[in-house]
């Protein structure tokens, strides 16, 4: 129906009690977790279609279903807003778990690492080698990186994760793809998948591990800050974010190529 995060809050009122909109929602298994009184007379309503939730609002009359940002008069986005009052912070603990436990690329600072970040990446992501090229300086400032294969974007994604992942030095041969990669040349994989079905499926099961994280794409950063809280960064992000990210003063990043991720 739209895209959602894991809650889990009692439902309110009854099916009979819902305007049309949402209970020909309901009736394709979507679930009402909760309702509150929204800008405009609208209601809003926090809703769940399998491990997602999202907030949808109704009109007055109940006859027109909204789904999308509303934006108050002053441009303040609302949608947000109820959703940090109304949906309780998702708890990652578990997942977080299954990531120290998984198969990983360790770069950076190997003992005594100042700060750790886990990153899904894809060997034909652009924005996962801006991503690699961008935290070269603060691995020289004690940053380690765990770096966590999926394959997401393409027929060759998977066999050059399952080479990657195979060599007998993972860590040279991931360093190696990420100096060899031009953005939007990839690089050529192998042109069938290596027969390591063990491996495969642990890639493949690193894809799932990045969806619970609410991860919908290439890179994905995980990480404890150091309040020991997890936090989740999806996507490329700005170099001004990289200090408050890794924990670590901010580092001087030339590249050319990043300069646009200021």
């Amino acid at each position: 129906m739209m895209g959602m995060l894991v809650v889990a809050i009692g439902t309110t009122g009854h099916a009979a009690d819902y305007p049309k909109p949402i209970n020909d929602a309901v009736a394709h298994g979507v679930k009402v977790l909760k309702t509150f009184p929204a800008a405009s007379s609208l209601t809003g309503w926090i809703v769940s279609q399998g491990a997602d939730t999202s907030v949808v609002y109704t009109t007055p009359d109940g006859k027109t279903l909204i789904v999308g940002e509303l934006i108050d008069e002053n441009g303040q986005p609302l949608t947000k807003q109820y959703t940090r009052t109304y949906l309780p912070a998702p708890d990652y603990s578990s997942s977080f778990g299954q990531l120290e436990q998984t198969d990983v690329i360790t770069e950076g600072r190997l003992n005594h690492p100042k700060t750790v970040l886990y990153v899904f990446f894809d060997a034909n992501c652009p924005y996962c080698h801006f991503t690699w090229k961008a935290l070269q300086p603060y691995e020289n400032a004690g940053l380690q990186v765990k770096w966590v294969p999926v394959a997401v974007l393409g027929e060759s994604s998977l066999p050059k994760a399952v080479e990657l992942m195979s060599s007998k030095d993972r860590l040279a041969a991931f360093r190696a793809s990420q100096s060899q990669f031009v953005p939007g040349k990839p690089t050529p994989g192998p042109a069938h998948l290596p027969a390591n079905p063990a491996v495969a499926d642990r890639i493949s099961r690193n894809g799932v591990l990045m969806e619970k994280f609410g991860i919908s794409g290439t890179p994905g950063i995980v990480w404890k800050d150091q309040a020991g809280k997890i936090q989740v960064k999806g996507g490329m992000p700005r170099l001004s974010e990289l200090a408050k990210i890794t924990g670590l003063p901010e580092q001087k990043v030339d590249a050319e190529e990043l300069q646009k991720f200021r």
